[in-house]
């Protein structure tokens, strides 16, 4: 039994957890290939420069501050961080975006989309201006999909979105 993976505290979403010893690490083996797909839907108020991209930075956690910071180029001890984003939809003060992950780095979602000038609704830490008032960020696990280590079975899972009037909106 235990936790698979886990969430930045102020994210909303989808948590994995093993119910056996017996699955535990092979769960852990999918993430560690990359057989696991996690999306996620993140509201920023600015709009992306595309509707659609791949964004490729260094990222390097600073754990002083429990921050990274996103580079073009590889610096001393960075990690290489890909995500592709696509816009689904324009809210009235918001845009609603798509957001896979290739890789799995400290804060990724939130420091790239603020490296691009759009930082996440509420994320004070990554340069949005006020937060939410339950300190939530509006970042969210939206989706996972695996095919069961045991059964072979595909699962995909969909986290409802928070009862708030901004994300249901997006629906």
């Amino acid at each position: 039994m235990g936790t698979v993976h886990r969430l930045d505290r102020p994210t909303t979403g989808l948590v994995i957890f093993a119910k056996t010893s017996k699955v535990l690490p092979r769960l852990n083996k999918l993430f560690l290939t990359k057989d696991i797909s996690k999306t996620y839907w993140a509201l920023v108020k600015e709009q992306p420069p595309k509707t659609k991209d791949t964004l490729v930075n260094w990222l390097k956690k600073n754990p002083k501050n429990n921050k990274s910071a996103a580079y073009p180029k590889e610096v001393s001890q960075s990690k290489k961080a890909i995500l592709h984003y696509e816009i689904l939809k324009k809210l009235d003060n918001y845009f609603l975006l798509e957001i896979n992950l290739e890789t799995g780095r400290h804060h990724q979602i939130r420091v790239q989309l603020s490296n691009i000038g759009c930082p996440i609704k509420g994320d004070l830490k990554y340069g949005f201006d006020r937060s939410n008032k339950d300190a939530s960020i509006s970042l969210h696990a939206r989706y996972i999909e695996f095919i069961h280590p045991v059964s072979n079975e595909a699962i995909k899972i969909t986290a409802d979105l928070p009862n708030d009037p901004t994300w249901n909106a997006c629906l």
